[in-house]
């Protein structure tokens, strides 16, 4: 019986999984077996960080709200209170864009924490209305 030769398929799929892992050091780009594993596990890899990346910028935006919202003396004033009042007021900024502001215009964030200390027990706010403070923000 005469010898049959493979095929040029299994050829194919192992250097497109040597392309995936080409920039790999050492055998991790050299070796079948050790492709397939490196890709496996890199596939995992970016599918777990994906996930952490929201967690990381979720608790970097948080941090820098508080860092700023500390910075002034004149307002006892901390992270949580600032956006349960936000939240109860119907002030529906998300993290993101505070955190933004607070870095962009710390006054802003100022005048916003103080007019939601000053209208506590007001049901209706110019916040809702989208008032001055809105309008203050953009100006400057």
């Amino acid at each position: 019986m005469t010898r049959i030769k493979r095929g040029y398929i299994a050829r194919k799929r192992r250097t497109k999984f040597r392309l995936f892992t080409s920039s790999f050091r050492g055998a991790h780009s050299k070796l079948t077996r050790t492709t397939s594993q490196q890709r496996i596990k890199a596939f995992v890899s970016a599918n777990r960080d994906r996930d952490r990346k929201k967690r990381d910028f979720r608790s970097l935006w948080i941090s820098r709200i508080n860092a700023i919202i500390g910075q002034n003396k004149l307002i006892y004033y901390i992270y949580s209170k600032l956006m349960s009042n936000m939240y109860k007021r119907q002030l529906l900024l998300n993290r993101k864009i505070v955190a933004q502001i607070a870095i962009l215009k710390g006054s802003c964030i100022f005048m916003i924490a103080n007019d939601l200390i000053k209208n506590k027990n007001s049901p209706e706010t110019q916040l809702r209305e989208g008032g001055k403070i809105e309008a203050i923000c953009m100006i400057k």
